[in-house]
């Protein structure tokens, strides 16, 4: 099972200048006439959410983690059920490209 980072998480990605916090798991992304996956999406720090600058990435694409967000039983619990919807799922998970960034 992978335990995701919390939202609210600040990270650099591989070969990356700037911070970047989780705003959202597992998003939904249409790519090519089909839906995918990716496990985070996240914006700028300190900027926060910015729709034309949302960056989608994964668990591998993470280089370093500044600050890891809020976590409690709740949170435990959700990790739980996001696994069951990622293994049941039909989606594809996503791989990265600057294409998948809105801009």
């Amino acid at each position: 099972m992978i335990i995701l980072l919390s939202v609210g998480s600040v990270v650099y990605l591989n070969e990356g200048r700037v911070k970047i916090v989780i705003m959202n798991r597992y998003p939904l992304v249409e790519s090519e006439n089909k839906k995918i996956y990716f496990d985070y999406m996240g914006s700028k720090f300190p900027e926060g959410l910015d729709p034309k600058q949302t960056i989608y990435f994964n668990e591998e694409n993470i280089d370093s983690i500044v600050f890891e967000g809020y976590q409690d039983d709740e949170e435990k619990r959700y990790q739980l059920v996001l696994q069951e919807l990622v293994e049941n799922s039909e989606y594809e998970k996503g791989i990265v490209s600057s294409i998948l960034r809105n801009k």
